[in-house]
């Protein structure tokens, strides 16, 4: 039997369709004669304990008022479903309207209307945060994390990003003074009492979808404990080439602010912690495209870039 039938029938769900087949595998299905969304996970990048508590946080977040995609359980009752193999599915609710926008597409609307729609994306991740914070996480909870050493140690969580094949060697010694100027600089950051949690890690336009008005972030499948800059760093990597950059990234830490403390010293720090999910992205990158692919090379373009003019040119 398929891993999809048997996600099927642990769910007693219906097939519709299949929507996204990136990092998980995403079908349309009914459970219970409702929508809603079944995720097969790519096997090997969580496992079942760290789903288990990514559903966790989203069902506390449900309860607390914040939309996002609640879990569904199977018929025995569990939010996981170990298909074997190595293969994890999960269900969640299904979640009306559409994404925001797509990477590398021109963002839609007027300025005007750009920069209220980012005043309610800094509104939603502020409300994240503070909702995260006023919780008591479960026995047990465990995620990945988006702290220095996930993202600038030896070993990050997406990989030896200097190591991609993609760069050249003066590009490689590039991001590698880069990436020890900011180690240190995040060490500092860290040590003065920065705003550090579970963070949703994946705040891109395809995973914040918009419905009368209303947002909804969706796909929790990065999420971990790191600094909560992040957010709002993952969020500006596809914009800095936007016309209207500057306006929207101010609305964004605008909405932020009104809910939740964004100091200076963090607005200051922003290009570098782009500059860092740049890095982490060209790690992702190395093992899903194959040598000399121009994918790879696009992401190691966006890295050095960010670390030339993180340097000063």
């Amino acid at each position: 039997m398929s891993a999809l039938k048997k996600a099927l029938a642990a769910w007693g769900a219906q097939d519709i369709r299949m929507i996204k087949d990136r990092e998980n595998v995403v079908h349309e299905v009914r459970v219970g004669g409702s929508p809603a969304a079944l995720r097969l996970h790519r096997p090997g990048y969580q496992s079942a304990g760290a789903i288990r508590s990514e559903l966790d946080w989203m069902a506390a977040l449900a309860r607390a008022g914040m939309r996002v995609p609640a879990p569904i359980p199977t018929r025995s009752g569990d939010t996981v479903a170990d298909l074997g193999a190595g293969q994890i599915a999960t269900v969640v609710s299904w979640v009306d309207g559409a994404p925001i926008g797509e990477g590398g597409v021109p963002l839609a609307g007027s300025k005007a209307e750009q920069v209220a729609l980012y005043h309610k994306v800094g509104t939603e991740l502020a409300m994240l945060h503070n909702l995260t914070d006023a919780m008591t996480l479960p026995d047990g909870f465990t995620r990945h994390r988006w702290d220095i050493p996930g993202l600038l140690g030896d070993n990050p969580f997406w990989g030896r990003f200097w190591e991609s094949p993609a760069l050249s060697e003066s590009e490689r010694a590039l991001v590698l003074r880069a990436r020890a100027v900011a180690h240190d600089m995040a060490t500092a950051f860290a040590g003065g009492g920065a705003d550090f949690g579970l963070i949703h890690a994946d705040a891109l336009r395809e995973n914040i979808f918009v419905h009368n008005g209303d947002l909804t972030l969706i796909d929790f499948d990065d999420a971990g404990f790191g600094f909560r800059i992040y957010d709002l760093a993952v969020m500006m990597t596809q914009n800095e080439d936007e016309p209207a950059a500057d306006a929207i990234r101010d609305a964004a830490i605008a909405g932020y602010r009104a809910h939740r403390a964004f100091p200076k010293q963090a607005e200051d720090l922003l290009p570098m912690f782009i500059m860092m999910r740049r890095f982490a992205s060209m790690g992702w990158a190395v093992p899903r495209n194959p040598p000399g692919s121009p994918v790879a090379r696009e992401y190691a373009d966006k890295a050095v870039r960010a670390a030339r003019a993180f340097l000063g040119g």
